[in-house]
């Protein structure tokens, strides 16, 4: 299939995607003209509502079901409503939400809802222990894991050991890469069961990818999926825009790196989901060919995802797409 922008009469990103009740449901940020200057902080992506989208086929028209959680509506709200992620367990849907509190500082919050085109209402404060953005939640065997974090505005770089550093700090040029972070949820699925522990990516040969190597290493957009028993973690490289991906035998690594998903498409960032639907795979990502450039101003598309028979992602060129 051509890739093909799914919301054109808005700007949708970060698309967090899921089968639910047969429908794929798309959770988007929903970007807007803030006016704000851009900014190696991110303030210029100063989303304060999330929407969710509903489709019954991909090639069909889709459903916007409207607001489902707004700034506003959230007790501990500073700004900046990022990137997002939705889990169902045992009739319930929760939304995690990357959000500044009223110090400015990233933490992830949750929002619970009995459908999942919402209203999701959210909880009073944010999950306990919590950092940075980009929340994922892979359900496997009956665990719930989230990943999650992100560099530069996203503040990961803020913290070592799941604590708050006075200055913020990244490694020299030859040190490990700073990481995402994998975290079990508890079993009523608002805090978390453990301290976030370090997602460690390793190239070929079994060494930590170094900071320098900022074709491969972690950035941001954390997102995990299983194929055929392995479990791949993929990502964003952030400033030097691809999606990658590395594989391993366990919802907490170590991860190998096995290759780029997609080259760089068009505005800055690289923000994606992945999900299987009736027997095929598809990648969820956005660019900003819609408005003609505007990194703050994203727009959601869809495109099949294949393997090679050894199990390899093959890779997709964005700017083709």
């Amino acid at each position: 299939m051509k890739a093909r922008y799914l919301f054109p009469n808005d700007y949708m990103a970060d698309p967090a995607v899921h089968v639910f009740n047969g429908k794929l449901y798309i959770y988007p940020s929903h970007d807007r003209e803030s006016g704000i200057a851009e900014n190696d902080n991110g303030d210029h992506f100063d989303m304060k509502d999330y929407h969710v989208l509903s489709m019954n086929d991909i090639n069909g028209e889709v459903t916007d079901h409207g607001v489902i959680l707004d700034v506003k509506d959230i007790p501990w709200a500073g700004r900046q409503l990022w990137d997002n992620d939705v889990a169902y367990k045992n009739g319930k849907y929760y939304l995690y939400f990357s959000l500044k509190d009223k110090n400015d500082v990233f933490h992830i919050g949750v929002a619970v809802a009995d459908k999942p085109e919402g209203p999701f209402i959210p909880q009073p404060d944010p999950v306990r222990g919590s950092y940075s953005i980009d929340p994922c939640v892979l359900e496997d065997n009956g665990n719930y894991y989230m990943y999650f974090g992100g560099l530069w505005g996203g503040q990961l770089q803020r913290y070592r050991d799941n604590k708050a550093l006075e200055c913020a700090e990244f490694p020299a040029y030859n040190e490990a890469a700073i990481p995402s972070r994998v975290v079990r949820l508890s079993d009523d699925m608002l805090q978390f069961a453990e301290d976030p522990k370090p997602v460690i990516i390793l190239d070929e040969n079994g060494k930590i990818i170094p900071h320098d190597n900022n074709e491969c290493r972690f950035f941001e957009a954390s997102w995990m999926h299983k194929y055929k028993g392995k479990y791949y973690f993929s990502y964003s490289t952030g400033d030097t825009h691809r999606l990658c991906y590395a594989t391993g035998g366990n919802p907490y690594g170590p991860f190998t790196y096995k290759g780029v998903i997609l080259t760089p498409v068009t505005g800055w960032t690289t923000h994606h989901a992945i999900v299987e639907w009736n027997g095929k795979w598809y990648l969820f990502h956005h660019d900003s060919v819609p408005s003609g450039g505007k990194t703050w101003l994203r727009s959601t598309k869809v495109i099949e995802l294949e393997y090679s028979e050894d199990g390899t992602i093959k890779t997709i060129e964005g700017s083709r797409v």
